[in-house]
């Protein structure tokens, strides 16, 4: 016969299910952002700090690559910055966290007519793709970002002053 269980270690077990799903839940699906009338976004999509440090490092690889458009004078050794985008250097001073959250998670709600990704979207996506091709994706797709990444990306942003 099982004996059930008992003690300090429910406990933890119960911390460890339910503490696991109430971070799952802090995170806004992309369809859920809470976007205000310009764009921005002031809650946290993960309810998480971002990382700085894992913010810089996506800003050249993976499906961040900021620097294929955008130039940032400290990222300089890694070459091949881009000149599409608006240069990042004081991007702190000219935009707000709740600004820079929303332009990285779908930069059109901002800037209508942008050719900036948006980061953070799953659906709405106009897909041309049958007209030419005839492989067009169906359905929602994949952010390009996860939402820590998004935040991650804004903390980096946030340390960007001018000089």
């Amino acid at each position: 016969m099982k004996r059930p269980l008992t003690g300090p270690l429910v406990g933890i077990v119960l911390s460890l299910i339910f503490g696991g799903a109430a971070l799952a839940a802090e995170i806004v699906p992309p369809a859920e952002v809470p976007f205000d009338e310009y764009g921005s976004v002031e809650t946290s999509l993960t309810g998480t700090p971002g990382d700085p440090e894992n913010g810089r490092a996506l800003m050249n690889k993976g499906a961040g690559n900021c620097i294929a458009c955008h130039r940032v004078t400290e990222l300089e050794e890694l070459g091949f910055l881009g000149t599409i985008g608006p240069v990042l250097d004081g991007a702190a001073d000219r935009w707000t966290e709740a600004d820079l959250r929303g332009i990285v998670a779908d930069a059109k709600r901002t800037f209508p007519e942008t050719m900036m990704p948006s980061f953070y979207k799953a659906g709405g996506y106009v897909r041309p793709g049958d007209g030419f091709t005839g492989t067009a994706a169906e359905g929602e797709l994949a952010p390009l970002l996860a939402a820590q990444e998004v935040e991650d990306l804004v903390a980096y942003l946030m340390t960007l002053h001018e000089g």
